[in-house]
């Protein structure tokens, strides 16, 4: 269906639904203060600007056409600009700049909402290389292959995924926070090439009414575009929880169903396009969007083996990170014994306990610090201590393990899990 474009002062008012027109046209002025005074609305917009039905899916698609001709791009039908706007052609090759912004192309001569709507897509949405590789997940070993099987191969060898092998459109990963969720699906792309989408409740919640589900419409279309892609919807649950009934905001409803139809659009395609979701909470999802989520892989906690590998990685025997000032820092650790008193922690959370532990052998020289002015570039002679169990151990009571019930996620991947 033709979306409508209008130009609005500010980033909210960007898109309206063709259903709107109807109800703009029966409103008197009145009636619309009285909706910009109701609680249950958002900001209303004014209906005395000028508006365009602009049809997406065609607009996108003449794109394989500019692209032959890319530099008369500037060179469109004349139209009306203030002073205060750039000439066409500099509009043009600033859009150029960014892949991103290519499905919005077409419509530069047209309307500014879409390259605005580009622009946040690009600043809040899309990481154009993710660069985590499957190196830099350590432990996960199980989620990992569930991971590559769902996704990396049915993108690197589609021919063999046809069918009744046809992929998992929709990947839920749960688990405790800071169990590496969000590298997974970044070591997707990055292994993958695909363009990445890194979509939150903040970055599609609108204050303007309709704007939401006009905006994850677009998110979808852009995806498509540029597929192969990978859309990683973090912290799903903040914006796909259940259903409240006659409580919950028109707007929040009206944008889960367009999430819900965009995603039976995926399954339906032959694109190369997958959505990734994480969540913390899967007991809070809606079951509508849980149906949809057809792969759920559980990312546990690490195991004792996991966490001495992250404490090797962290921590080795030789530390060169300060080989520039001239100084690298030894470890005398027992791997094993750290690996057995940090039970319960995330890899976040270890993490955080060896930055603090070797803080600790910076925190000895800081006095020698204190009387070294900053105006001369060559530090003081440093005697660095190397660091030590004690060391590692204090870091630990410091830093206390990221509150989870492991239990729980266990007993709900036993009875929602297909990993």
């Amino acid at each position: 269906a033709p979306l409508v474009g209008r130009r609005v002062t500010g980033s909210g008012g960007l898109l309206r639904s063709p259903g709107d027109e109807k109800k703009d046209a029966s409103k008197s002025s009145s009636d619309t203060d009285s909706e910009r005074g109701s609680g249950n609305l958002g900001p209303v917009r004014t209906n005395k600007m000028p508006r365009q039905v602009l049809d997406l899916k065609q607009m996108i698609s003449d794109y394989t056409r500019l692209e032959d001709n890319i530099g008369d791009l500037g060179k469109g039908p004349p139209t009306q600009r203030t002073g205060d706007q750039p000439p066409e052609d500099e509009e043009a090759s600033d859009l150029l700049e960014n892949k991103a912004l290519k499905p919005v192309l077409p419509m530069t001569h047209l309307t500014g909402e879409f390259r605005e709507l580009g622009n946040i897509i690009q600043r809040e949405i899309l990481i154009e290389n993710p660069e985590v590789s499957w190196s830099d997940i350590i432990g996960v070993e199980d989620a990992k292959r569930l991971v590559k099987e769902a996704v990396v191969y049915p993108l690197k060898y589609p021919q063999l995924f046809v069918g009744r092998f046809k992929p998992w459109r929709g990947i839920l990963l749960y688990g405790p926070p800071g169990t590496g969720k969000t590298l997974l699906a970044k070591a997707v792309a990055t292994e993958c090439r695909t363009t990445f989408f890194n979509i939150s409740a903040t970055s599609l919640v609108s204050k303007w009414r309709g704007d939401s589900e006009k905006l994850v419409r677009v998110l979808f279309e852009m995806a498509r575009f540029h597929a192969p892609s990978t859309i990683f919807v973090d912290e799903v649950d903040a914006l796909m929880a259940s259903r409240q009934g006659e409580q919950e905001h028109e707007a929040s409803r009206r944008m889960k169903t367009q999430l819900l139809v965009e995603l039976d659009g995926l399954t339906q395609a032959n694109d190369r396009v997958f959505l990734l979701a994480a969540s913390n909470i899967p007991w809070q999802l809606d079951p509508a969007m849980l149906r949809r989520l057809e792969k759920r892989i559980l990312v546990p906690l690490p195991g004792m083996e996991a966490r001495e590998s992250m404490f090797r990685h962290h921590l080795p025997e030789t530390i060169s990170d300060l080989e520039a000032s001239g100084h690298s820092i030894q470890t005398h650790l027992d791997y094993e014994k750290l690996a057995q008193i940090s039970e319960g922690y995330s890899g976040s959370d270890l993490q955080v306990v060896c930055r603090e532990a070797a803080m600790g052998c910076l925190r000895k020289v800081f006095n020698v610090l204190e009387d070294h002015s900053v105006e001369d570039s060559e530090l003081p002679d440093l005697k660095l201590d190397a660091i030590t169990m004690s060391d590692v151990e204090t870091a630990l009571n410091r830093t206390k393990p990221t509150q989870s019930n492991s239990e729980e996620y266990q007993a709900w991947h036993a009875k929602y899990g297909s990993s």
